[in-house]
């Protein structure tokens, strides 16, 4: 009988915030006190944490396994990334990081108003994240940059071919005009290459120009004195295959498997790219309660546990910015 007695007390003093004065505490059955509670929810986001950092941790390894296989194509195929969004969406990603923090101390010290803006700023910071991306995004779909059989650089794009005509045949394919298999050849870059062992096949093509490939053709011609108009040049890196198209096939010099890297630009970005989505939802689930007045000095952990998230979230991203964007060599 006494302990039924005691049992709506209890229950009362594990009522929801909202059923209580704003802040109060919300102690569940199964925790003796709130510093106990609210240390276990820790406990739990950061092993939830853990698991992402593992996720995102293997993507890293895919991508350092796939440059060391294909250094080339990366070193190539980066610069169609425009790092100035980038660099827009790291600031605007920091950004947001500082305004969950400042939320988070107006919440511990019971500022409203202040939490209420705060929330919502980061939720403003985190749809510019999205909207910088989606114009990224859009670019590469408008220009066929895209992974495996979808990559087919289209019309007036610099990975297109040079005379401003996109190929026509389908995915994976090469155009009508473009060379035979037999007219392409391997070429191993090596140091201090000059234009006469590039056009001979010891070294990778300039960045545009025209690049001949073998003498003049007869028994017995001439060969030019300089096989090629440009000067060498190095950005090719070193000891790599680099495989050349005939000037005639109408295409750019490039390396082959390009869309790898697009494969994993699409890959990493676009996971994370979920993660802002879901960080979105939960900051704004988090701006309707406080609007509500469910959370202060007595009841703050469901916008520290967030804030948590929406930090490894930008950390995220300051790894991605430069390994994308900004390494090419």
């Amino acid at each position: 009988m006494k302990g039924e007695a005691m049992l709506p007390a209890v229950r009362s003093a594990a009522a929801p915030a909202d059923t209580a004065h704003p802040g109060a505490p919300r102690v569940a059955h199964h925790f003796a006190t709130p510093v106990q509670q609210f240390e276990s929810a820790q406990l739990g986001m950061w092993l939830f944490l853990a698991t992402e950092v593992l996720l995102f941790g293997g993507l890293f390894c895919a991508y350092a396994v796939y440059r060391a296989a294909h250094p080339e194509v990366f070193i190539y195929a980066h610069r169609f990334l425009d790092a100035r969004l980038g660099a827009l969406n790291t600031v605007v990603l920091v950004s947001s990081s500082l305004t969950m923090a400042w939320a988070v101390r107006c919440a511990q010290t019971g500022r409203q108003r202040g939490l209420v803006g705060l929330l919502a700023a980061t939720l403003l910071f985190a749809a510019a994240f999205l909207a910088v991306k989606y114009v990224e995004y859009e670019s590469k779909w408008r220009h066929g940059l895209l992974w495996g059989r979808y990559y087919h650089p289209a019309h007036g794009h610099p990975a297109g071919d040079a005379s401003g005509q996109a190929g026509t045949g389908q995915a994976g394919q090469e155009p009508a005009n473009a060379s035979a298999p037999g007219d392409e050849r391997p070429m191993a870059a090596g140091p201090n290459q000059s234009p006469a062992t590039i056009a001979a096949g010891a070294g990778p093509p300039s960045r545009g120009g025209p690049v001949t490939l073998g003498g003049a053709a007869g028994p017995g011609a001439t060969p030019p004195a300089e096989a090629t108009r440009i000067a060498a040049s190095a950005a090719g890196p070193r000891g790599l295959a680099w495989h050349l198209r005939r000037p005639d096939s109408g295409r750019h010099d490039e390396p082959r498997n390009v869309q790898i890297f697009f494969a994993v630009y699409f890959l990493m970005t676009g996971l994370h790219g979920l993660h802002v989505m879901a960080g979105m939802a939960v900051i704004a689930w988090l701006l309707v309660r406080s609007i509500r007045g469910h959370f202060g000095p007595g009841y703050f952990a469901p916008v520290d546990l967030a804030g948590l998230y929406w930090h490894v979230v930008d950390v995220i991203w300051i790894f991605l910015f430069p390994l994308l964007y900004l390494i090419h060599g």
